[in-house]
């Protein structure tokens, strides 16, 4: 039935059956397409022409049923085994009874190492342009974390190895441990949401992701873009413990410390506890032998010191500063006397020229001052009349004279 038109503002709703079957109209005419995925499941059944084949997307939680022949598997991928990663050709089906999806095949192909290399190789580049592998946004692992985050699987070599060795090396450390699909379907999903939860837990400090070794296929998941996004978005560091040495998944170049081992990484994340203490008693053998050589140099010094005359008997630079001070003392009553004598000798050279130049001098010598009434000095005769009145102004004395010519 078709969706009714009109002036009603409510449509006719549709029977399921007929969104079923335009749906599955619209899916026929998509056609044949290429599909990349991983397999989840193989279903042969004895007898049977046709396989089922479960094909699962690694970077999200989503599969596919794929139906195919089984010549056309033995003739693309005769050994075919779940988690292997594979190209189809095939064409979509809906089933509009069941409301199901499913792919046709008529090709299948295993993905081989070669192109894996090239993928995971064309892959790298890219994240090495976008800048997930600098090594200046690497962060420095805490020297002593309260809480290490590790990710691995369950009860895996790689969990043994971490947790052993990190309590050898630090008995009082704390793991918060989450146990994780580490190869195959769902792998990938898993390690991400892992990788959140700890990531929000603000007691972690370090998250390690351990794995033991492995073929290219079994590491895949540690190369898949999702995840090496997800590690670079942490906030807390990430150690990378993937595999052997010579293993080098593209989450070790995202992950702030690539260790070579799961062993190796708990060295990494944890001190030694014995070495700490070798290296602490060092420092306190060189503290102690600083300050008894800082001692004994002072203790020198200060006998020096004490040798010295001025400190061995402290009279002598009182007597020598007395000395001294009366030789000063001395010295200026010299240098005053001496003073004191020029000047009085001095002014007795002043005193008689003085009193060899004065008026009474002369006076003396038996010359005399004419002056007349009013003061003035009489220098010649003719400065006065007959009849004028003089004072002479002798030695001792003065007369009153009156002149007659």
């Amino acid at each position: 039935m078709s969706a009714g038109t009109g002036a009603s503002s409510v449509e006719e709703p549709w029977p399921v059956r007929v969104v079923s079957q335009k749906v599955g109209a619209w899916i026929a005419r998509l056609g044949w397409v290429w599909v990349d995925g991983q397999v989840a499941q193989i279903s042969r059944r004895p007898g049977a022409s046709t396989v089922f084949l479960t094909l699962r997307d690694p970077a999200a939680d989503l599969s596919l049923t794929v139906t195919t022949n089984r010549d056309v598997l033995d003739a693309g991928a005769p050994e075919l085994r779940e988690g292997a990663r594979v190209v189809v050709h095939a064409k979509p089906e809906f089933y509009a009874a069941r409301g199901t999806l499913s792919l046709r095949a008529d090709e299948i192909r295993q993905v081989g190492l070669g192109e894996l290399l090239a993928r995971l190789e064309k892959l790298k580049k890219l994240l090495a342009a976008e800048g997930l592998f600098d090594r200046a946004r690497k962060r420095r692992l805490p020297f002593l974390p309260g809480r290490i985050g590790l990710i691995t699987g369950r009860a895996s070599a790689a969990e043994r190895d971490v947790l052993t060795n990190a309590r050898r090396r630090w008995p009082a450390v704390e793991f918060r441990t989450v146990n994780v699909a580490v190869q195959g379907t769902g792998a990938v999903a898993q390690i991400v949401d892992a990788l959140k939860v700890l990531d929000a837990d603000p007691g972690v400090e370090v998250i390690v992701l351990a794995r033991g070794g492995g073929s290219i296929e079994d590491l895949l998941p540690f190369s898949d873009e999702a995840l090496c996004r997800a590690v670079f978005a942490c906030r807390t560091p990430v150690v990378s413990a993937i595999g052997h040495e010579t293993d080098t998944p593209l989450v070790d170049y995202v992950a702030d410390l690539r260790a070579s081992t799961p062993t190796d990484a708990a060295k990494r994340v944890v001190p030694d506890l014995a070495e700490e203490v070798r290296l602490i008693g060092q420092a306190r053998s060189r503290l102690e032998r600083a300050v008894r050589n800082l001692v004994d140099r002072e203790r020198h010094r200060l006998d020096l010191l004490r040798s010295r005359p001025v400190l061995a008997r402290p009279q002598v630079m009182v007597d020598q500063r007395t000395t001294e001070v009366t030789a000063l003392r001395q010295r200026a009553g010299r240098c005053l006397d001496h003073r004191l004598a020029a000047a009085g000798n001095d002014l007795r050279h002043t005193l008689a020229r003085l009193r060899a130049l004065s008026p009474a001098a002369t006076l003396d010598r038996g010359y005399a001052i004419v002056q007349r009434g009013d003061g003035r000095v009489v220098r010649a005769a003719g400065d006065v009349d007959p009849g004028d009145h003089l004072r002479v102004r002798l030695a001792e004395g003065d007369l009153a004279v009156t002149v007659e010519g």
